[in-house]
């Protein structure tokens, strides 16, 4: 396949997957700040949905372009900065199985409260806590990958 063209899907992942993820972040918490449950029991059904749309295929493609390119353009795998890369995309992603959890049991907790017309439970807020918690680990990781890609440090 075309380099520019791997590398294009590529950025365009990476965009989606960041994008995806930082915006779900947002109208989730705004939600939950808002103490409307409503708009909780809105927000967690449609991140869930985002997850499965956007955010798993752009994962996917993530590894799969990723791996395209350092074949294509003959890195060695053991370079400190993919191995860092690496390091980085494997604890991401253990953060990300978690968080599809969580995002379900958010869901489910959420319409359960909207049905029965009760506040939601601790543990709704816990797992949210914990849904923060995560994501920022996730993201913070995600953001020292686009550098360790561009600049291509040696570490």
């Amino acid at each position: 396949m075309d380099y520019l063209f791997i590398k294009w899907i590529h950025i365009v992942s990476a965009t989606i997957l960041f994008g995806t993820g930082l915006g779900s972040a947002f109208y989730l918490f705004v939600a939950v700040k808002s103490k409307n449950i409503d708009a909780i029991t809105f927000a967690t059904f449609w991140v869930v949905i985002a997850d499965w749309i956007f955010t798993t295929p752009a994962f996917i493609i993530q590894i799969m372009s990723g791996w395209m390119l350092t074949r294509q353009l003959g890195f060695e795998l053991n370079e400190p900065w993919l191995v860092a890369s690496f390091i980085l995309i494997s604890i991401t992603g253990a953060c990300w199985l978690p968080v599809l959890w969580i995002q379900y049991q958010l869901r489910n907790t959420a319409s359960e409260a909207q049905s029965r017309n009760t506040p939601l439970s601790h543990i709704f807020h816990k797992l949210f806590r914990w849904w923060i918690s995560l994501g920022v680990i996730a993201f913070t990781s995600f953001l020292v990958i686009f550098y360790l890609m561009i600049a291509k440090p040696d570490i």
